[in-house]
């Protein structure tokens, strides 16, 4: 019986401290796709790419297209980070993740092909 006190104790103090956790969350413009840039202060800065962008996947194509000119000039990034309507965008290697908050969980939209382009999750079948 005097196990429950500490528990219900622990929980609440591990709520309490993921509570104070960072979070930063993007901005919501209507229709804008945004290039999102951490500064070495740590903070982020939002720069506009395109306006009047009418869904996310489409955000995330114009995130891809900027990548791969970005890589053509010689960049050394592979990876990169948008925002469109309060959402990330994370462009990476295996393909583009969702996240609500720039630290929390990503969750994974679209995966690259064999060939590099990107597909939805379990939309290619492979040869069995």
């Amino acid at each position: 019986m005097r196990l429950f006190p500490i528990l219900a104790a622990s929980v609440l103090a591990a709520t309490a401290l993921a509570g104070c956790e960072k979070q930063t969350r993007a901005p919501f413009e209507s229709g804008v796709c945004l290039h999102v840039i951490e500064q070495p202060d740590g903070t982020l800065k939002f720069n506009p790419v395109e306006r009047n962008v009418p869904s996310m996947e489409l955000c995330a194509a114009s995130l891809e297209g900027m990548r791969i000119r970005f890589m053509r000039l010689g960049s050394p990034t592979r990876e990169l980070t948008g925002a469109y309507q309060g959402k990330f965008i994370f462009v990476e290697k295996e393909g583009i993740y969702l996240g609500d908050t720039y630290e929390g969980a990503r969750f994974m939209s679209l995966v690259r092909t064999g060939d590099g382009r990107l597909a939805v999750p379990g939309a290619i079948r492979q040869a069995q």
